[in-house]
Order: structure tokens, then sequence, then C-alpha cells
């Protein structure tokens, strides 16, 4: 008869998505995810089958938690699309605040694990493309209102801008790790909302 599992399995899973974030996939040792998660080498593989599959789920778990939070301050309707726009950068930027380490970001888990596997991991890159669509669903939607309001006056198409924005928000991810302070990233951020 099988023992029962004595741990909580999403504990474990958010210890193990923690510590991809900060070291990434490769860097990451089995004996690094025992010491997270607290969990023995058997009771990590008996419950998550690889590294690899255990990579994939704290993924998954990330962009489920990070984006769903990016989204819901996006859809938004109470508040204008420039505030939502603002609301959401001033939300990455205190996200950058708040874990840094040795004075630099950690960065984002889908920037980290874009620039580290997505040429070479098909199973990544499809969970990295999935959130990055629907991020920039969410971006266009708001985009394309603020032209309409008149809000944002860029001629340029709402999924083109779309796209740039989501391309400053992993530049400031990537600067954030870099070791660009706060005042730095809040520029960029400014910057990016005038060109709108």
């Amino acid at each position: 008869m099988p023992r029962p599992k004595e741990f909580d399995e999403d504990q474990a899973l958010d210890a193990a998505m923690r510590t991809f974030w900060v070291n990434g996939y490769e860097a990451t040792s089995t004996e690094d995810l025992c010491r997270a998660t607290g969990l023995g080498r058997s009771s990590i593989y008996n419950t998550f089958n690889s590294k690899h599959e255990l990579f994939k789920r704290a993924l998954v778990r990330y962009t489920e938690l990070m984006t769903a939070n990016q989204v819901a301050l996006l859809e938004d309707e109470a508040r204008p699309p420039g505030q939502r726009l603002r609301d959401l950068l001033d939300a990455i930027i205190a996200g950058e605040a708040e874990h840094r380490r040795d004075e630099r970001g950690i960065g984002c888990l889908t920037v980290n694990t874009t620039v580290e596997l997505a040429g070479r991991d098909r199973e990544a890159a499809e969970l990295v493309d999935r959130d990055q669509r629907r991020r920039l669903d969410a971006l266009r939607a708001v985009i394309a209102a603020g032209l309409r309001d008149g809000e944002f006056r860029s001629g340029r198409d709402p999924a083109e801008l779309a796209r740039f924005v989501n391309a400053v928000i992993a530049g400031i991810r990537v600067a954030g790790q870099g070791g660009a302070d706060i005042p730095t990233l809040k520029a960029i951020a400014d910057t990016a909302l005038d060109a709108l």
C-alpha cells in the first residue's frame, strides 16, 4: 500500500518556482530543489516525474499568477486606458523592487525562460508563447480603447503598440537584473507611455 503524501504540493511547487525564477533552469540542481522544497529527491521525482516536468509546472503556475494579475489591471474598465497601463507598469516596477537580490532584480520567469530556453526547448517555448499571446491580447485591447478615446495619439496599429509595450516590460525586467535602479525603471516606463 503506497504511503500518502505528507507535504503540500502547492507549497513545494511555489518553492520550486522561486528557485527556478532566481537561478534559471540549467543552474538549478536537484539538490537546490530539495533544499527549497524541503523534499527528498525521491519525493520530487515521485510527485513531479523529472526536473523538466517540475519546471514546466512551475512556469505554468508563475504565468497563471502573474498574468492573471496583469490582465486584471488592464481589463479594469472603471479606470481610463492610460491609467490602466500606468498601473501595470507601476506594478511591474514594484515587483522588481520587491524581488531584488544584491541590488539587482531577479527579472521575470517568462523573460528569463525565453532567453535561456525558448530556442531549444519546444515545450517551454510553447508555454511562454501561450502566455505572451494572452498578455498581448489584453495590451492590444487597452491600447485600442485609449486610441479610440483620444488618450493615446500614436497613429500605429494597436497590435504593434502592444508588442512595443510588451518589449518595454521585458526591457524593464532585464534592466532591473542588470542593476538599474527604480528611478531609472520608472523613467523607462514614462518614456514608453509618452510614445503612445
